[in-house]
């Protein structure tokens, strides 16, 4: 099999039409492919979708679509024909018809691997993945290093796909990237100058056919990199710390505790950071950055973009400038004195465990959706005695209300408004209405940003119902 560079007249199948695979379209008709669109919807539900619109204006462009339910056989002639197919994340490499592909000579990628080779050759490639903290770390690193006056994209799992932004024929200095545990399964040839693992818990068992699986799936993050590149790990994660063991790249670390050697260090809202060329300090004060995840978050983020070359002036800036990431722990409103906070990123338990540290008492927790499996226990031993109330929603609602017995109280709200607005009704002055779901949203919303938009808007709503009475 030989590596497709270039795409001129060659036969691309695309599967999966979300954001990445309408971007890998449109990279691959640019560069004068034969392309075809395969997705298991049907074209009606795609155009009733978040994407119908941007699905919709590709009609007409030269793409073939090949939507709906077919038989087994037409799939794997369909892949079997194709030179190159980019899979979007949601389809396994471990399914049939990529076997049947690749037995026929094609090249297999993801997006993200297909958008890298049609990078500027001096584009500073760094890749940020983990369980939980990734996108936090890349908007940082992406806020870090825009503050250097660089052209800089920060994106992939996070935000847009980076195939749009080559389209476009945007300027890419730095180029920032989230990279999922999916998209690094179609990783080939992508090298990062530095490479992040924020941490390793388990996640998506559905997906994988255990934790060694998903590991080795977040490890392929190194895999390109040589003795001229970084690798960026979390001190205190001996999976993280297993899985960086033996590879070519140099390893710096980051965590809590007295200064150290190649490595950022937190103590008491000030980062040390220890690099071969000496040692730097830099303040963590932005409200935006509260909570000891975050100082971790900051202190991978000011690694990644330091090691790239970024000015301690630059990061400073960066750090003191950074507005927050939406949908994690991000401020929507205050009303009364009750403060808001939309965490719907919080997609599994680890997330919203994380969430609920930075809190220490006053906590009115809106909580559930469609869960992953795991059991819901250490959340609510977390709780027990820094939130008031648990509030369910979604499919999950009853296990969390079990799991929450003897700890915490817990209500059933069945959706989003009638909980939020019951957690306002209870909540007083100086309290918190935090939405951490520790599940995905899809049972009630399109995905975590429908879900947070919506819990702004109720918060809104209050606020104005609120404005110039009381209770």
């Amino acid at each position: 099999m030989t590596s497709l560079r270039t795409l001129q007249d060659r036969r691309v199948l695309v599967v999966g039409l979300g954001k990445s695979g309408i971007g890998a379209v449109r990279l691959a008709l640019r560069e004068g492919a034969r392309v075809t669109a395969f997705d298991e919807r049907s074209i009606e539900s795609i155009s009733g979708s978040i994407n119908g619109a941007a699905v919709a204006s590709l009609v007409g462009s030269g793409v073939e679509f090949f939507c709906g339910e077919r038989d087994f056989g037409q799939r794997v002639e369909l892949f079997r024909a194709a030179d190159l197919v980019v899979v979007s994340p949601g389809f396994p490499l471990a399914r049939p018809e990529i076997a049947a592909a690749r037995q026929a000579g094609a090249q297999v990628v993801g997006e993200i691997e297909l958008a890298s080779w049609f990078l500027d050759k001096g584009a500073t490639v760094i890749g940020i993945s983990g369980t939980n903290g990734k996108s936090t770390v890349t908007s940082l690193t992406g806020e870090l290093c825009a503050a250097s006056g660089r052209a800089t994209f920060a994106g992939g799992n996070l935000g847009y796909p980076l195939s749009e932004a080559i389209v476009r024929g945007d300027a890419i200095d730095f180029a920032v990237l989230e990279l999922s545990s999916f998209q690094l399964e179609g990783v080939e040839s992508l090298r990062p100058k530095v490479a992040c693992l924020t941490n390793l818990t388990p996640d998506h068992i559905d997906r994988y056919a255990d934790h060694a699986a998903y590991g080795a799936a977040k490890k392929r993050i190194f895999r390109n990199q040589d003795e001229s590149d970084f690798g960026v790990v979390n001190a205190r994660d001996p999976g993280v710390l297993g899985l960086i063991e033996g590879e070519r790249c140099q390893r710096f670390t980051f965590g809590v505790g007295p200064v150290a050697d190649r490595a950022a260090r937190f103590d008491a809202g000030t980062i040390s950071l220890r690099l071969d060329s000496g040692e730097e300090t830099y303040r963590l004060a932005n409200a935006n950055l509260r909570g000891p995840h975050n100082a971790e978050n900051a202190m991978a983020a000011i690694l990644c973009a330091r090691l790239s070359g970024v000015s301690p002036e630059a990061i400073q800036s960066g750090l003191d400038s950074y507005p927050g990431l939406a949908h994690r722990l991000e401020i929507v409103g205050e009303v009364d004195g009750v403060e808001f906070v939309n965490d719907s990123k919080a997609t599994n338990l680890d997330s919203t465990i994380v969430a609920l540290r930075s809190f220490e008492r006053g906590v009115f927790l809106i909580a559930g959706g469609r869960g992953k499996g795991l059991p819901y226990a250490p959340l609510a031993e977390l709780a027990h005695g820094r939130v008031e109330c648990v509030l369910t929603i979604g499919e999950d609602a009853s296990l969390i209300e079990k799991a929450c017995e003897g700890f915490v109280p817990a209500i059933g709200c069945g959706d989003l408004e009638t909980a939020t607005r019951a957690a306002f009704e209870r909540a007083r002055p100086g309290d918190v209405v935090l939405l951490s779901p520790a599940c995905a949203s899809y049972d009630q919303f399109a995905n975590f940003e429908a879900r947070g938009e919506a819990f702004r808007a109720i918060a809104r709503a209050l606020g104005k119902e609120r404005r110039g009475g009381g209770r």
